[in-house]
């Protein structure tokens, strides 16, 4: 990258991610918005506050998949 060259926006996929915006998080679980919200209110997606920022921890969409998938195999 030259020194004139604008910074890309890290992608979805980028390990030195932390936190995910709730739009990144609702791709990553191929779900809408609104949806990812909800889950949030409820608890059943981990969040945290970044000053006034709802970020989603890059390991959350992973964990909520995961007992989803564990809740359904035992119903």
């Amino acid at each position: 990258m030259d020194e004139h060259a604008t910074p890309t926006a890290p992608i979805d996929d980028d390990p030195t991610l932390v936190f995910l915006k709730v739009e990144e998080a609702a791709r990553r679980l191929r779900i809408g918005r609104t949806t990812c919200f909800a889950l949030i209110r409820t608890g059943e997606l981990e969040s945290v506050m970044v000053g006034g920022l709802r970020r989603i921890p890059v390991d959350a969409p992973t964990a909520y998949s995961t007992r989803l998938r564990a809740a359904q195999r035992t119903a």
